[in-house]
Parts: structure tokens; sequence; C-alpha cells
């Protein structure tokens, strides 16, 4: 319960920017235009990435004093009351002042993308209108990927590892709630995203984001190309075992702790495939990718997955984002779900069945 509190108090603030940039939109077509709510959008974002920019100083500082106090006692004892050995704290004391980096660094570019020339430049190159709001919001939103992705690279797979092997693995249970309480509520956040509470009633919200009952035909299909997506990863994964390319033994470490529990049962399975799919398809091919385009979406929902650092996993799961973009364009969002949602559950049943390359 107290991990989907966390997640809740994470995305509500981001919802509530939405929802206000979305209601500014709403009243350049009024008679009598206000500024009011692009100013509250804009402000709450600016306090954000300040709040951001003025953190990753301070752990950059931090870094700097501790490095000179790595060996202090008092400090090693900190630590080992954390259950984190003196190798691993020694890691983290390292990691500090580039962690920082990865903190205010994007937060700067965070509150650049909010100024108008910027936008007007980036919009001969993506679709995107330089004078809304939620555009300027949603551009602004990208560099969280990007210090998600930043952090967890420079702090290290492998620390990151060693932390949570050292504290109480999660229970399935708990995964599960943690798995589906994020997805649903990166759905909240691309309906608020696209005008849902503020523009648009339920079934445009839907439209919009292209979330439509497949015909037989589009199911057939999407499940299909996710089958055959699985089975073309298993020669790829047979290969990769075999040459030693693109296999990282601290990202494998890091997936099984993270993941790992889901997919022993058949429901951790199930949520894997169904909730992964429902949530990231609506987020990113639904309301990201008509103003973001094909390779920035797929690049962003890429940079997502953090855990894989920046392996060659990375660029089978851009590629993927590629695929499943395509699948949107040339049908609509609920087609890639079905897509996603087949070929993370083709893994994880032939992992289940110990049929996946060990």
């Amino acid at each position: 319960m107290n991990e989907l509190i966390t997640i809740l108090l994470m995305f509500a603030p981001l919802m509530l920017v939405l929802w206000l940039a979305n209601l500014a939109d709403k009243q350049r077509q009024a008679e009598r235009p206000t500024a009011a709510f692009a100013l509250l959008a804009y402000g709450l974002l600016v306090l954000l990435w300040l709040g951001l920019f003025g953190g990753g100083i301070a752990v950059a500082l931090a870094g700097q004093i501790l490095a000179a106090q790595s060996s202090d006692p008092v400090l090693l004892d900190a630590f080992t009351g954390m259950g984190i050995g003196a190798e691993t704290a020694a890691r983290v004391i390292a990691s500090l002042p580039a962690l920082g980096l990865a903190l205010w660094l994007p937060a700067l570019i965070g509150l650049l993308l909010l100024l108008p020339p910027l936008r007007r430049l980036l919009s001969r190159v993506l679709p995107i209108d330089p004078g809304s709001v939620v555009h300027a919001v949603a551009l602004s939103y990208t560099m969280l990927i990007v210090i998600n992705l930043w952090a967890t690279v420079v702090f290290g797979i492998d620390t990151l590892a060693d932390i949570m092997a050292a504290g109480e693995p999660l229970q399935t249970r708990a995964l599960l709630n943690i798995t589906w309480g994020q997805e649903i509520l990166f759905v909240l956040l691309a309906a608020v995203g696209v005008g849902w509470l503020s523009r648009l009633n339920l079934r445009q919200t839907l439209a919009r984001l292209a979330i439509t009952w497949p015909t037989p035909r589009q199911a057939a299909l999407a499940a299909g190309l996710g089958l055959g997506m699985t089975l073309l990863l298993i020669p790829l994964e047979y290969l990769m075992q075999l040459t030693g390319i693109g296999i990282d033994e601290d990202v494998a470490r890091l997936g099984e702790q993270v993941i790992g529990p889901l997919m022993l049962t058949i429901p951790g399975i199930l949520t894997l495939g169904l909730a992964a799919a429902l949530g990231e398809e609506a987020l990113f091919r639904g309301a990201l990718q008509p103003r973001f385009g094909l390779w920035l979406t797929a690049l962003l929902f890429a940079l997502l997955h953090s855990t894989y650092g920046l392996t060659l996993s990375t660029l089978i799961v851009f590629s993927i984002g590629l695929i499943l973009g395509w699948v949107r364009d040339r049908h609509n969002t609920t087609t890639a779900m079905i897509v996603h949602a087949t070929y993370n559950m083709g893994i994880g049943f032939l992992a289940y069945l110990a049929l996946w390359p060990e």
C-alpha cells in the first residue's frame, strides 16, 4: 500500500499540471481569454524543475564532501546499518557528482523547453503547436524520462542490484499492485494530457488516443505479429548467449529482482503483458506519437526502460517501439496494445516453461 501511495503522489502533480495546461489551451479559444491557467501550469512546472535543479546541485556537492570522508567509520557504519557493504558504499559516494549532473542538467533543459522560441524551432521537425501550453508541458516532461535513465546509468546498475539485494525482497502481490497501479496511472496521465476532464469527454478522449474496439482481423494480425516478434527474439537471445555480445550480468540481476517474481506465476505473466500494454501504449502510442512522431516516441519508450541501462536491450526495445508505432499509425492504439501484450506474455510463458534461453 505504501508503494501505491508513493506512486500516486509522484503522478498527481504531473496530472494537475497537464489538466491546467489543457484548461489554458481551452481558454485560447474563449471570447475573453485569460492567462491564469497558463501561469498556474507554468508556475508549478517551473517549481518542479527548480526543485530538481537545486537537488541536483546539492547531490553533486554532497558527493564532493563525502568523497573526502569515504573512509570515515561513522559514514561506513551508516551504510552498513542499511545493509550496504563498504564496496557498494564507495560506489554510491563516487557516483554522487555524476548523479547530481543527471538531475540538474535535464532540469535546466526542461525549463528551456518552456521558452516559445525553442518550441517554434522544434515545431519545424515535430508536429507540435508552439503556442500550445499542453505541448510545451509535454515537451518539458520528456526530461523526466532522461533523468530516470541517466540517474540509473550513473548510479550504476550493479549498485542498484546490490542495494536491492541487501533490502527486503518485494513480494509478488506487492509487485502486482505496483505494476497495475503504475500502468493505470499512465492511462490516466495520457487521458488527462489529451484533454479529458477539461476539453474532451470520455468518448472524445478515447478517439484522440485511438483506443477503439479492434476488428477481428486487427486482433488476429496483432496477436500474430506479437507472437512472431517473440519467436524472432529467441535466436537473437541464443546468439547473444553464445557470443557474449549484449549480455550484461548486472542488468540481468536487476531485472530478476525487479520483475523476476512476476515471471514465476501466471497472474504475474498476465500482468506484465496486459498492464504494460495498457499503460505504455495509451501514453506513448496514444497520447505522444501524434505530436512527437514515430522516431522520438520510440526513443522515449526505449529510454523509459531504465533497468536495461544503455545496452543492446535498449536498442531492441527501441526497435519494438518502432514496430508498435507503425501498428498504431496503420491501425489504432488498441491493436498496438494487443501486439505489446502478446509479445510480453509470450516471453513470460516461455520463461515460465523453461523454454527461454538461459
